[in-house]
């Protein structure tokens, strides 16, 4: 079961945080600023998992974002690391070329797509399509 997702930039900043078990907002913030600098300090060539506390970490760096999972030991970290990817692309797909500031402006939007691929803590959807209908079906009542 994945944990918590986040987003974050280089400075360690969070853009984005979804989390999949109820946590204290206290507790999240140490968390999040553990989790963020045990990936910032990694290098490049170094492994994208990390076993931390009593769940692992995966991760990928796309550009100057890091986009975090938590995951615990019955979840498959190849799977997580191809869904992070997945993300990405769904994003691209509809930013046109996701950047930081287009998650900063349109997190309603980000967290839609999240939320289409992944169901309380379990990836649900791979499909960009799919996952893209309810945004644009969205978009389409705005413009109208």
């Amino acid at each position: 079961m994945i944990k918590f997702i986040l987003i974050v930039n280089k400075q360690g900043q969070t853009r984005l945080s979804k989390y999949y078990e109820h946590m204290e907002l206290h507790k999240r913030t140490l968390l999040e600023m553990e989790v963020i600098k045990s990936c910032l300090s990694r290098l490049k060539d170094q492994c994208s998992f990390i076993e931390y506390k009593d769940f692992k970490l995966v991760y990928r760096q796309y550009a100057a974002l890091f986009i975090v999972a938590g995951i615990d030991d019955a979840e498959n970290e190849m799977a997580v690391y191809e869904l992070i990817h997945n993300f990405i692309e769904v994003l691209d797909k509809y930013f046109s070329r996701v950047s930081e500031l287009d998650i900063m402006f349109n997190l309603d939007k980000v967290h839609i797509i999240l939320d289409e691929m992944v169901l309380n803590g379990s990836p649900v959807e791979t499909n960009k399509t799919r996952i893209l209908a309810p945004l644009l079906v969205l978009d389409r009542m705005v413009e109208s």
